[in-house]
């Protein structure tokens, strides 16, 4: 029977067949996309815990200095989103041999990309912080850690290439085991470097950007060699000089372009969230720091989902079967949803253990606590609207979650934060509940687009 017609067939059997194949294939690729990327946001855990140990106003240096550097990293992960869902439409369409050209174009995609983006934050972003009036020091504190973190985003972009490669092809194993040791390197050298160990002077907030340095290079050495000795790379046309596609090219750089400015609205709107603590004091920085910091991790878990959806739909895509798009869709839908509540019930009794161990300051604990109750909110909303958005972009909706990203975070998040933060004076706690407003707005639209979707395929 044709895959389109076992999907539909009546009957229990005629569905649950599918289902559950599409449900353990979306649990095999999620799972280490899942741990790898709980790897980065350990990465930066690691980094705030070690820095906010050392001392709470290095910490809010660290933070100042991650937020506008989290713009450029986070657009160009998006701008790269092509590499993943161009290399599951190749497999759907039996053509693994492709998949070589998509990442070439990846690596010098990513090349430029991050030599780019390291010029303008590091001669830009100083400048930046200067410009907003921020209290207590934070713009002198946060330039040099901010310059640093510039320097290794060359080093970065093109990990994260070759990482959305193994991942289109359904490898993501690897990946993750080699964020792993990163993870490694990058605690030791965090030890070493921001308390000054072994007469080293304490760098701070500085040692900890050097860290992730530090921990990126590893990276890029570690996942070039293993793509080098993959004994199936050669017929993977790894080695092989694409032949000229300007469609596939094209096609490549807008699934990126769609993704990459989706990631700009949205991280640009968190990073505002820095300024409007900022403009509350330096303890609010750090203390937001925290909130976002746990809440990143969390997030680590639907972004994982996410990609193993994007990969599943994207072959689905190639294989031109909207029944299968569809399903695993909807599947990876509930999954999330289900994962967000698990996540918000596990954070609510735990919040104290879990603020005390990025902090023992009594005074960034009573901005902390409130505010991560209110974040159990939001976990589940903003798990599911991340999921949604890249399935859509594999369907080939491209600038939908764009223009939905644009209007909830752009138009809605970072004016509701300020006017609920500082005019009616709620502080941190108003911050928090513009994130929960954005957050179901974002999912409600995307889903609802892709619920049209699904009865147009049908209608078609």
């Amino acid at each position: 029977m044709p895959r389109d017609a076992a999907a539909s067939a009546p009957g229990p059997a005629g569905r649950s067949g599918p289902i559950r194949t599409d449900l353990i294939e979306l649990l095999r690729l999620s799972g280490p996309v899942v741990l790898s990327r709980l790897g980065i946001m350990v990465m930066g855990l690691t980094d705030a815990i070690v820095v906010g140990h050392f001392s709470a106003r290095e910490l809010g240096f660290h933070a100042m200095a991650w937020a506008p550097s989290s713009i450029f990293v986070t657009m160009t992960v998006g701008l790269l989103t092509g590499v993943q869902v161009m290399t599951a439409r190749a497999l759907g369409a039996e053509r693994p041999h492709d998949t070589g050209a998509v990442l070439r174009r990846g690596l010098v995609y990513a090349a430029w990309l991050g030599v780019v983006g390291m010029l303008l934050q590091a001669a830009l972003g100083p400048l930046f912080l200067h410009s907003l009036g921020l209290k207590d020091g934070l713009a002198d504190g946060a330039s040099a850690p901010l310059v640093v973190f510039a320097l290794s985003l060359p080093l970065y972009a093109v990990a994260v290439a070759v990482t959305f490669w193994l991942e289109g092809l359904g490898r993501p194993g690897p990946v993750t085991i080699i964020m792993w040791i990163a993870n490694a390197v990058n605690l030791a050298a965090n030890l070493v470097l921001v308390p000054g160990t072994f007469d080293l002077p304490a760098l701070g907030a500085v040692g900890g950007a050097w860290s992730t340095f530090i921990a990126r290079a590893f990276m890029i050495v570690a996942i070039v060699l293993y793509v080098w000795r993959m004994k199936d790379s050669r017929a993977l046309g790894v080695f092989d000089k694409p032949v000229l596609d300007r469609a596939a090219e094209i096609e490549q750089r807008r699934i990126g372009y769609g993704a990459g400015a989706s990631n700009f609205f949205e991280v640009s709107a968190f990073a505002a969230m820095n300024l409007v603590a900022g403009w509350i004091g330096a303890l609010a920085v750090a203390a937001w720091a925290v909130v976002l910091n746990v809440a990143a991790v969390i997030f680590m878990i639907p972004l994982g989902i996410a990609t193993a959806t994007a990969v599943q739909v994207g072959r689905a895509y190639g294989a031109r079967d909207p029944a299968g798009m569809t399903r695993a869709g909807w599947i990876a839908f509930a999954v999330t949803a289900v994962v967000g509540l698990i996540a918000a019930a596990l954070l609510l009794p735990l919040k104290s253990w879990v603020a005390m161990a990025y902090t023992t300051d009594p005074a960034a604990l009573d901005l902390i606590l409130p505010a991560l109750v209110l974040t159990c909110i939001f976990l589940a909303p903003d798990a599911v609207q991340v999921v949604a958005a890249q399935a859509l972009r594999a369907r080939g909706e491209v600038w939908v979650p764009t223009i939905t990203h644009f209007i909830s975070y752009g138009f809605v998040m970072g004016p509701l934060a300020w006017w609920l933060a500082i005019p009616l004076g709620m502080g941190l706690n108003g911050v928090v509940w513009s994130v929960i407003v954005t957050s179901f707005l974002s999912a409600g639209f995307l889903l609802a687009r892709f619920r049209l979707l699904d009865l147009r395929d049908r209608r078609g």
